[in-house]
């Protein structure tokens, strides 16, 4: 694997059904602590809203996942919305769904159609991106190499993810795992630069 999908920005859609009202929000999401925020805002936003249903999946092997009913019955809200974004082949996103209840009980069948079709629109009013997986390395050079790391990591797509300049620099970058080989082999033919 040398690619995955994800998204970039933030979606959102609403479904009706017999008086409740569903509010999809989709976001893009980087780690398990990054969800936190994002639930605490849309519990602030929606202070009368029933439940928070959602799932979220992270990371490039697709083995981390959640996915909760808050208090809908079990199975019925958060496994629709996780296999909506599976089924996009999406990965490091989440989908938080917020219900008003309306009145009139959906039953499981309804709410699995409620909440995977509310997953489902708020996916679709935004792109998918597809992004090159990376393997990070680590340079220690001389600030006289500067030009030419620069120049390499500009050639090659690479992502600088995080960087220090003091007596030496020190840059952490992400390399695009297709080309690995053919960037370290660039980096080594550099004098004074150390690579990890």
């Amino acid at each position: 694997m040398t690619h995955y999908n994800t998204i970039e920005q933030e979606g959102q859609a609403s479904f009706k059904d017999r008086g409740s009202t569903f509010i999809g929000y989709s976001f893009p999401l980087d780690s398990v602590d990054d969800f936190k925020p994002i639930i605490q805002k849309l519990k602030k936003e929606h202070p009368k809203a029933a439940h928070f249903c959602f799932a979220y999946k992270i990371g490039k092997d697709g083995n981390k996942f959640r996915s909760s009913d808050d208090g809908e019955p079990s199975g019925s809200a958060g496994k629709p919305i996780l296999r909506q974004i599976e089924s996009k082949g999406l990965t490091d996103v989440v989908v938080v769904i917020v219900r008003y209840f309306g009145g009139s009980l959906l039953g499981v069948p309804g709410l699995i159609h409620a909440y995977k079709s509310t997953a489902a629109m708020a996916l679709q009013v935004i792109p998918t991106i597809r992004k090159p997986l990376l393997f990070n390395i680590k340079l220690q050079f001389d600030y006289t190499n500067m030009n030419e790391i620069s120049t390499i990591i500009k050639q090659y797509n690479c992502q600088i993810i995080h960087q220090e300049n003091l007596m030496f620099s020190t840059y952490s970058i992400g390399v695009p795992v297709e080309i690995k080989e053919e960037v370290l082999f660039k980096f080594k033919q550099l004098r004074n630069v150390e690579i990890s």
